[in-house]
């Protein structure tokens, strides 16, 4: 029977989306002590099982079940922390099991939603390694618009506040926390790789190994699926890290008024001091901000691939639906429908 993992040998990449999390994992990968499949998702799930946490949709009564699992967990000799110790107890098993497969010793578990069920993750796993990576938050922002939503700022904050959501998390997370981690800045990764890895492996206790800056030349750095969940723009593209990517988001916002003043507002919103836990002065940002012409020349379109069709389309979709009332009914049919079809 394989051994399992033991706390020290599994590692939480802490990030939001567009953080750079893909990139640094690779990186990690391309080390042969290192295992990083494509973002497990393991622990949002569990923490949101009804204990700790409940979700707003389910087809089930999530208020029902949150009071029948605390009165269930209080007739257990420990209480929550048998509930803690049964669903650790499935991680591990998980998590022993993916690593048998690789050959590696550390385990690298790189799930953005992980940094909002930290206080979850940190109840499981308390001796565990914890690597936080922080990135400038108008950056994060415009990355997704642009990733995920065609450019189309409005519909992203609709569909997902993410500064809103993940700069707190995670500045609490390094504030608060006891657990062992380290922090690095995407900006400082990419700019001087090779020594913000060495300080990641010094928290990892395990030796720099240069191949981890040429992670796309690295058999190691191969072991994570380029087809899985994360970056699906460049990082597959690329071998090492660019910091080409730094001046992106500004350059983004040229030509569009109504992204920069969003994007001001966004900042407005962060505290100083979440915004100083992760590594940004509010001024430096804000000054950046103001250097964008906003009536300058717009970038270029970027070229159509698969990706952005798709991205495209559904933010067209979106569009339609949200101003078409008939739209929604009929789609509310169609998947009532598919629903008893498919019982």
């Amino acid at each position: 029977m394989t051994a399992l993992v033991s706390q020290e040998g599994l590692v939480f990449l802490v990030g939001s989306p567009r953080a750079g999390t893909t990139l640094l994992s690779r990186m990690l990968s391309a080390h042969s002590d290192v295992f990083s499949p494509a973002e497990p998702h393991l622990m949002p799930p569990l923490a949101h099982l009804g204990y700790w946490e409940t979700v707003e949709r389910a087809p089930y009564d999530p208020i029902i079940t949150q009071r029948g699992l605390r009165e269930f967990v209080a007739t257990l000799p420990n209480g929550e922390d048998d509930l803690t110790a049964a669903l650790r107890a499935c991680t591990d098993h998980l998590y022993t099991q993916s690593l048998s497969t690789s050959g590696a010793k550390i385990f690298l578990d790189q799930t953005p939603a992980d940094a909002l069920v930290l206080d979850f993750v940190t109840r499981l796993y308390p001796r565990a390694r914890y690597v936080v990576l922080t990135r400038n938050p108008l950056a994060i922002w415009s990355s997704y618009v642009d990733s995920f939503f065609d450019g189309d700022f409005e519909s992203a904050y609709i569909n997902n506040p993410l500064i809103d959501r993940y700069v707190p998390a995670i500045a609490r997370f390094l504030s608060e926390t006891n657990v062992r981690h380290v922090h690095v800045r995407y900006e400082d990764v990419v700019s001087e790789p090779a020594a913000e890895l060495q300080r990641i492996c010094d928290c990892l206790e395990i030796g720099f190994e240069p191949g981890m800056v040429d992670y796309g030349e690295q058999a190691g750095g191969q072991r994570q699926d380029a087809r899985g969940l994360g970056d699906p723009m460049t990082v597959a593209k690329e071998k090492r890290p660019t910091t080409r990517s730094i001046g992106k988001w500004a350059k983004a916002l040229q030509g569009s008024p109504e992204r920069i003043a969003q994007s001001q507002e966004i900042l407005a919103r962060l505290a100083d001091d979440d915004l100083r836990t992760w590594g940004y002065d509010r001024a430096e940002l804000a000054a950046e901000l103001d250097s964008i012409d906003p009536a300058g020349t717009p970038p270029p379109a970027p070229k159509l691939t698969r990706h952005t069709l798709e991205r495209r389309a559904m933010v067209v979709g979106r569009r339609m639906i949200r101003g078409s009332g008939f739209l929604q009914r009929v789609l509310r049919l169609v998947r009532s429908a598919c629903d008893v079809l498919l019982r």
